[in-house]
């Protein structure tokens, strides 16, 4: 069934419209006048629209070029309804309609224009998703080599980071021997000489010896620590980026978690009116699985990502009081579910995502039209990662006052 708006003056082409497509049980509207046609048009959304290009009282080519003007309306079959003399008139204007019907009426040639009407509004339809999709695969595939430019890049600096801070780390070891043996020997000269002169005590006292002699180990080690971070941070990057460039390889799922954990650590401790966002990890022992690594470490870091956001802006939403009582938690488990399969569940216990954002999560073409929600976006890629390229599910479970759940299926080999 089509819906049809048929713009027709006089009474006996109006009634036989009517009838015919009336018969054929298709939704007709029948109006005499072109600007009322206009409005009903808007309000409509018709399939075919049939104009009466034969009546003084209806300016065809003005309804055809306004109704191919509009965005939503420009889509409808425009069916110009002519006699023999005007149709050759009308060709020399260069009309903008879709298809022309001969006075008077014979009705297999109407119903056959309105399902030509139809025909061709399938086909538009289906030609624009073709082109969407066509689309899509091209934003896809500029997307992974992006990404994986992006991850040789930073693999890249993080190997050249890496090379001078394991020389400052290795020497400090030798900073802090070398230290510790001057200050002994200068504790050994305390001892042995008793009566020093003047210029030595009055330089004793301003540098306040005891101190320094206490505060330079205290210092080394904590450039120790600092530069053992910094190499964690640059190993856990060269980690995360792995380049997918080779393929499918095996992948411990746990350390990718705990390197994806380690690149948000910024984001957890407290901020104005949040507490530190606590961390609980229950990781069971899971065999390595074959996978895209680079891939599957971008997906994890969407989904925890966008646990953050959700802390964030409930505690935004507290009262000052409500919020330094609430304590921001997400919670990463990790379990064998069959000797196929593992799961990872990631949760929090903030507020429900809206159910137009979990609607947008599976739609393969969100990332080929506008989106509203940034976080809906994120959690797209991380459902085309997971289920389109690994084969896998990712279920979110999101219920108002126990926050959001996501459980992620990945089998053990690709196949």
């Amino acid at each position: 069934m089509a819906k049809i708006l048929a713009i027709v003056a006089d009474t006996v082409n109006f009634q036989v419209v009517q009838e015919l497509l009336g018969q054929e049980g298709h939704q007709v509207r029948v109006v005499p006048d072109g600007r009322e046609g206009l409005d009903l048009a808007r309000e409509l959304s018709p399939d075919a629209i049939i104009c009466d290009g034969t009546s003084p009282q209806i300016n065809f080519l003005e309804v055809c070029r306004l109704l191919k003007a509009d965005r939503e309306l420009a889509a409808a079959y425009f069916i110009l309804l002519t006699t023999p003399e005007q149709f050759e008139e009308v060709q020399e204007l260069d009309a903008p309609f879709d298809d022309f019907l001969v006075k008077p009426i014979v009705k297999q040639e109407l119903l056959a224009r309105v399902r030509a009407s139809k025909r061709g509004r399938e086909l538009r339809a289906q030609l624009d998703l073709a082109q969407q999709e066509l689309q899509l695969s091209r934003d896809r595939m500029l997307q992974t080599e992006k990404m994986s430019s992006l991850g040789e890049l930073v693999s890249g600096l993080a190997h050249e980071i890496n090379n001078p801070i394991t020389f400052i780390y290795s020497n400090l070891t030798h900073v802090q021997t070398y230290a510790t043996d001057l200050i002994e020997l200068l504790q050994l000269y305390q001892k042995e000489l008793v009566n020093p002169g003047s210029e030595i005590l009055e330089k004793q006292q301003d540098m306040d010896v005891e101190f320094v002699f206490d505060d330079l180990l205290k210092i080394v080690s904590s450039m120790r620590n600092g530069s053992d971070r910094i190499r964690q941070i640059i190993l856990s990057l060269q980690d995360f980026s792995r380049s997918d460039r080779s393929g499918w390889q095996l992948f411990d799922v746990s350390d990718g978690l705990e390197n994806t954990l380690l690149l948000l650590q910024h984001r957890l401790p407290a901020r104005e009116g949040r507490r530190d966002i606590k961390v609980m990890k229950e990781f069971g022992n899971l065999p390595q699985i074959e996978c895209y690594a680079g891939r599957l470490n971008q997906a994890f870091l969407n989904i925890i990502n966008h646990e953050i956001d959700t802390l964030e802006e409930l505690t935004q939403e507290f009262e000052e009081s409500e919020s330094v009582k609430f304590k921001p938690v997400i919670w990463i488990s990790t379990q064998v579910v069959d000797e196929r399969r593992i799961s990872i569940e990631i949760g929090d216990n903030g507020m429900a995502i809206r159910e137009d954002i979990t609607a947008q999560i599976s739609d393969p073409l969100l990332m080929a039209k506008p989106v509203e929600h940034s976080l809906a976006l994120g959690l797209a890629v991380s459902y085309r990662i997971i289920v389109e390229q690994h084969k896998g599910e990712l279920t979110c479970f999101s219920e108002p006052g126990k926050g959001t759940r996501f459980r992620i299926e990945l089998p053990l080999r690709h196949s």
